[in-house]
């Protein structure tokens, strides 16, 4: 009994050691090249995000152009985010401030939270804000979840969307789009 115990966690450990050694190489060999910009007339102009229903619209004007299930931070229904660590995703105005090509999960946008505000309330909390919240796709080697990934809530406090959406959000978002996280 004993010895298949044994056998069992040595196996476990080296199914555990494996996938976070793919995860390490696959963040590593990063997500390929970006797409390019859609043309101006099919570029969003804002972004709103309703965390309740986890949906994300990109709109031109008044229209939606797109449309996306989203995840949020593990922590998205208890508020807006507050400080480093609580996995809340941020809720008010903010911007898509840069954009990395080479992140961990497949593209991400940077979304310009910690606002003034934000920096505000955490510091008259004693903490710090925390930060580097993206929209991004999923982790880069693991994009095979693609749906399934909105099961749960898993992100740290970003909005997370498949590979495929994230090609698509990327072509039509550029920088300085507003983008209105709400509850």
């Amino acid at each position: 009994m004993r010895i298949r115990l044994k056998s069992k966690f040595v196996i476990l450990t080296a199914v555990v050691v494996s996938l976070f050694a793919y995860t390490k190489l696959m963040a590593r060999i990063g997500a390929g090249s970006p797409p390019p910009d859609a043309p101006l007339e099919q570029q969003a102009d804002l972004i709103r995000v309703y965390k309740a229903e986890r949906r994300m619209i990109l709109l031109k004007g008044d229209t939606p152009i797109s449309t996306y299930r989203i995840s949020l931070g593990q922590a998205a229904d208890e508020g807006p985010k507050q400080r480093e660590g609580d996995e809340k995703t941020p809720e008010g105005r903010y911007e898509i401030d840069w954009r990395n090509p080479k992140s961990m999960a497949h593209l991400s946008l940077h979304i310009s939270y910690p606002g003034s505000d934000d920096r505000r309330n955490a510091d008259a909390g004693g903490f710090p804000p925390g930060g580097n919240i993206m929209i991004h796709g999923l982790p880069n080697g693991w994009g095979f979840f693609g749906n399934a990934h909105q099961l749960w809530d898993w992100t740290d406090g970003c909005i997370a969307v498949t590979n495929s959406e994230m090609r698509d959000i990327w072509a039509r978002v550029p920088n300085h789009t507003p983008i209105d996280i709400m509850p």
